[in-house]
């Protein structure tokens, strides 16, 4: 009755037509018994995990559990199984004079990866491993392919994003990854509840892409006849919402951006954008850091995490320094003292920098940060007054217009969160939208559109306002020690294969 896991699909074709084959006599086998193998409703009384957290008070009582066949081993008239769900894993002892002898012939059509239902006795064995002395089975589904052999000894690693499932059935630390993020929206959601925050929900498609710097997807509605952009950010309908006098908000959605595909880069992602009125970005990045912290207590206990063996310290405050002191510190060039877009693109070219033709002093100035200073930022860290330049929705800065009050967040020199303080004259905000469609024109598809609505709609009058930006998919990478965005997605985007996958 023992079973070995064979190699992944589609390695050796012969073979694999073997073994597939055997699982098809099987079936025919189970069937000629009249035992329907795709079965229906089963209900179990608890999973695996409760069984051994429970023991003492189940220990000599029957329960009824349900999961996926792991692992097979015994002879003769008696063997074991793991069956594992989502809880975790469970054995179970399998005998002959307990089963009966047609139920137990039933049981030498197993394979792995068939998903059954067993009732019987919970005990512990000789050997001190709590386990179920099975009375009964059920058969509910016949796995018609073989599971891999060894998940984490696969050459080709993409195909554990393209068959998800294989690996989630496979790798117990896959499913637990994604446990935690959904653990972790939960408390998000729940440490904005009680802070009297509420979720809504804005178009995915727009008629003008805008509330960031990216390229849109764009699709086409036949019965309008018009172009649409999937949205890379409900920003500017989230503020249409402050407009209209809801003072707190919050949207927990994906949004999508026509970029390239990185450890830290996918172009369908998950994005928290909140807006409080009355607040600015003193408000929101304070609540940043607080919200962060709160969750990683709630889901994992602590705010001191291990990120690719980097410890991290979330537990506020984080750092704070300006964009211009950053560059200072890490590229050795005091931006303060350069005044001319000549000087500045002197020192972008001695250090090394690249620049678009198209950066002023600001846009060379977070060339330099992205460059010389980003990757310094290891601990939690804010990076405050972003150049106005680069920043077309947020409020100037009162001593000096030329930056903003805006801020980012860095974990592992990598942007956790964008915030700032509204832009909220409408006069200010059109000239901006302006200067952005002349860098559209000048060859930058990234820039900002106009949008005159919004603008009208600034025209009512916005209160001031803080705004904040958390990538969901970041967040959840550093709390699941993951090091791809790719692992905190349950079916990233990937390049297209012609050939099956087995």
């Amino acid at each position: 009755m023992t079973e070995e896991m064979n190699p992944i699909p589609g390695q050796a074709g012969e073979e694999l037509n073997e073994l597939m084959q055997a699982r098809r006599d099987k079936l025919a086998a189970i069937i000629d018994k009249g035992i329907e193998p795709f079965g229906r409703h089963y209900e179990p009384t608890h999973h695996a995990q409760q069984v051994t957290d429970q023991f003492a008070d189940l220990e000599g009582k029957t329960v009824r559990v349900a999961g996926r066949i792991m692992a097979i081993r015994g002879h003769g008239k008696a063997g074991f199984a793991n069956l594992r769900d989502m809880s975790g894993q469970i054995q179970l002892y399998l005998r002959q004079d307990i089963l009966g002898d047609d139920a137990y012939d039933v049981v030498h059509q197993f394979d792995l990866g068939d998903i059954i239902g067993a009732e019987g006795e919970v005990f512990r064995t000789r050997t001190g491993e709590v386990s179920i002395k099975v009375a009964s089975v059920s058969f509910l589904t016949k796995s018609l392919r073989p599971l891999p052999e060894k998940w984490h000894g696969l050459k080709d690693v993409e195909i554990r994003y393209r068959q998800r499932y294989l690996d989630l059935i496979v790798n117990p630390d896959v499913q637990r990854a994604f446990l935690v993020r959904s653990k972790m929206i939960q408390a998000l959601r729940r440490a904005l509840d009680e802070r009297g925050f509420l979720e809504v929900e804005t178009p995915m498609m727009h008629a003008i892409a805008g509330g960031a710097a990216a390229k849109p997807f764009i699709t086409h509605h036949n019965a309008l006849d018009m172009k649409l952009y999937l949205r890379i950010a409900p920003e500017l309908y989230l503020k249409r919402l402050i407009v209209g006098g809801f003072e707190k908000i919050y949207e927990l959605n994906r949004v999508f951006r026509n970029e390239g595909i990185s450890i830290k880069h996918n172009p369908e992602f998950t994005l928290l954008e909140l807006y409080q009125a009355y607040g600015d970005y003193q408000t929101v990045m304070k609540l940043t850091e607080e919200v962060i912290a709160a969750v990683a207590q709630e889901v994992l206990g602590t705010t001191q995490i291990s990120y690719q063996g980097q410890a991290i310290d979330l537990t506020p405050p984080w750092r704070r320094i300006t964009m211009t002191d950053a560059v200072k510190q890490f590229a050795g060039v005091d931006f303060a003292a350069i005044k001319t877009l000549a000087e500045a693109r002197k020192a972008a070219d001695d250090n090394g920098v690249h620049y678009e033709p198209g950066h002023g002093i600001g846009g060379i100035l977070n060339a330099f940060f992205e460059a010389k200073a980003e990757e310094h930022l290891v601990q939690p860290t804010f990076i405050t007054r972003y150049p106005t330049e680069i920043s077309p929705l947020a409020k100037r800065c009162q001593d000096d217009p030329e930056f903003t009050d805006r801020f980012e967040g860095f974990i592992f020199s990598r942007e956790i969160a964008n915030g700032f303080s509204e832009l909220n004259d409408p006069m200010d905000q059109k000239e901006r939208f302006l200067a952005q469609v002349a860098q559209r024109e000048s060859g930058d598809a990234e820039a900002h559109m106009m949008d005159e609505d919004f603008v009208t709609a600034l025209e009512y009058g916005m209160p001031p306002t803080g705004g904040l930006g958390i990538g969901i998919d970041r967040l959840a990478m550093f709390l699941t020690d993951s090091y791809s965005i790719r692992d905190v997605i349950l079916f990233p985007h990937m390049r297209h294969r012609d050939t099956n996958e087995g």
